[in-house]
């Protein structure tokens, strides 16, 4: 089963990924990140990188992401690349992701691209508010990616606020649950869980009866 968590940047698609994963077990789950799959900006100059677009769809290597995906649905191990913040590459080491039978992929664009969405059984909206979005925004890339606070106001205001409206807003139309404010993240991480739930006890079910 692929579980697809998407919302605007702050949203709290991680914190719900994570809860689901404390609740239901890592024996049975793997997370996957959209902005792990962050195309390798290596060859392009240091100041160049900190002006690039990462909100819209081609700041992304979905082929990559929708490869990885699929493989992992077939039974086979995939490396996923991890990607450096700071520097905006990729680095060397990848991340060996073995088959599991539950699959969760969150990130704000994973809905907006049709051969994506297309592996995605279920389908999870965070709609949390614009400005609590925005601090959470702002006291992660201050916090973890040594961002200013200026850099931080000046990003959002040239992409991240008009992609979202773009391309992030829309996906709520393709979500099978809606969880409408992070304030109600309880409620949304427990609807997930069951799901997840029923189809482990019908994968030990179908596996009892061969």
């Amino acid at each position: 089963m692929i579980i697809g968590i998407c919302g605007g940047t702050g949203s709290g698609k991680t914190t719900i990924a994570r809860r689901v994963i404390e609740k239901i077990g890592k024996e049975h789950l793997i997370l996957i990140e959209q902005d792990s799959y962050y195309l390798n900006l290596e060859e392009m100059p240091l100041d160049e990188r900190h002006q690039a677009n990462f909100d819209h769809p081609d700041s992304i290597d979905f082929e990559h992401l929708r490869a990885d995906i699929a493989g992992l649905r077939a039974g086979k191990s995939v490396e996923s690349p991890i990607y450096d913040f700071h520097t905006h590459t990729r680095r060397k080491k990848t991340r060996h992701l073995k088959p599991k039978p539950i699959v969760i992929i969150e990130g704000i664009l994973i809905f907006a691209v049709e051969e994506l969405n297309k592996l995605i059984d279920v389908k999870v909206f965070v709609d949390t508010a614009d400005d609590i979005r925005f601090i959470r925004r702002m006291q992660r890339d201050i916090l973890e990616r040594g961002r200013s606070a200026e850099s931080v106001i000046a990003q959002y205001y040239a992409t991240v606020r008009p992609m979202h409206n773009q391309f992030v807003a829309p996906c709520r139309e393709e979500a099978d649950v809606i969880i409408p404010d992070c304030a109600q993240a309880d409620v949304g991480v427990e609807m997930i869980c069951s799901l997840i739930r029923d189809e482990l006890a019908r994968r030990e079910t179908a596996g009892a009866s061969v």
